[in-house]
């Protein structure tokens, strides 16, 4: 995603009863500080591949600062905030009443509301930074995963952002889906907590499934786009990023699908050709969902568009939109609105 400040976190609950109860539950996540015990000696080392490279860890990372929403929740997931030194998230993460994990952030130091850099890293003592490029790694600002290994710090990133080879600004090397569930079951892996993570896997294939079960099929398939931000050129999610599966797996034909990259520009004539039914809003940034609703349907090129013509639109928040662990919930709430 681009650098845009988060809007505040105001997502609703979405059907994750039994994930934040895996996330409270289990065997203890971290040995005491400085001791490691027998079964952990046992378990490393491990390796895991992310993006493409394979990595071995002999122990697990004791001090992780994690930059943005969607992958600060991944940890909280698993239950490993004890292994955190903080996150860096941009805006207001809002009343932690309406946010699952609430505890977590609570428990869990805010570092930074502005973009993770190698001083603040540093200064909080981490072992690891878990981020993606574009959610923090990002060579035009210098601070890059090879820049943190000079400095003695390891990283970690985040699947759905790694490089596709076809380009050095293309993004995504598998479904988004599958993209959430290898970054837990690596995590998993690597924080010695496989037994939660297969379990949050496992929940998330089965609330998908339900999900699936009841979402239009077929020749009822609406059309369905997603409208992130832009004005001159609409900024958009391609097959990589997390929209896609949320919009397939909900019941809707994603109309940019054929895009092979995560998050990405297209042009306005593109959206007329394909006509979308559905209109989904990703509600974050300076420009609330309402403002950008008003822009859709006042904006002339899109007039004839079906959605416009029937004021169709679903608003679903950031968080649920990155990979995260809303994404499954996401899928849930959208299959309701397209049904």
């Amino acid at each position: 995603m681009p650098h845009h400040p988060l809007h505040p976190l105001r997502v609703p609950a979405l059907a994750l009863a039994a994930v934040l109860t895996l996330s409270g539950c289990g065997a203890d996540v971290a040995a005491p500080s400085g001791e490691r015990s027998p079964a952990a000696d046992r378990h490393y080392p491990v390796t895991v591949e992310n993006c493409g490279e394979r990595r071995t860890f002999t122990q697990a990372p004791e001090r992780v600062v994690t930059n943005d929403v969607g992958i600060t929740e991944i940890m909280f997931a698993l239950g490993l905030e004890d292994r955190m030194a903080g996150y860096v998230m941009p805006g207001s993460k809002g009343s932690a009443q309406d946010v699952p994990w609430k505890d977590a952030y609570e428990r869990t130091p805010w570092l930074s509301k502005k973009r993770i850099n190698a001083e603040l890293v540093l200064d909080a003592r981490a072992d690891l930074v878990f981020a993606g490029w574009n959610y923090g790694f990002d060579e035009s600002t210098g601070f890059t995963p090879a820049k943190l290994r000079k400095l003695g710090v390891d990283s970690y990133l985040l699947t759905e952002s790694c490089r596709n080879g076809g380009s050095s600004r293309a993004r995504g090397v598998m479904a988004p889906l599958d993209a959430l569930y290898t970054d837990l079951l690596n995590l998993g892996r690597v924080f010695d907590v496989e037994d939660r993570a297969e379990k949050l896997v496992a929940t998330f294939r089965e609330q998908v499934a339900d999900a699936m079960a009841t979402a239009p099929r077929g020749a009822d398939r609406p059309r369905v786009f997603l409208y992130d931000d832009g004005r001159d050129k609409p900024f958009t999610s391609g097959a990589y990023a997390g929209p896609h599966d949320i919009i397939t797996r909900a019941g809707g034909d994603h109309v940019m699908k054929d895009l092979k990259d995560s998050w990405t520009t297209v042009g306005w004539e593109t959206v007329v050709e394909r006509d979308p039914e559905v209109i989904v809003i990703n509600d974050y940034g300076d420009t609330s969902a309402e403002e950008k609703r008003k822009f859709l349907l006042s904006h002339p090129p899109l007039a004839r568009v079906s959605a416009i013509k029937n004021k169709r639109f679903v608003v679903l928040e950031y968080v649920e939109l990155v990979e995260s662990p809303r994404n499954p919930g996401a899928i849930v709430r959208l299959a309701r609105e397209l049904r």
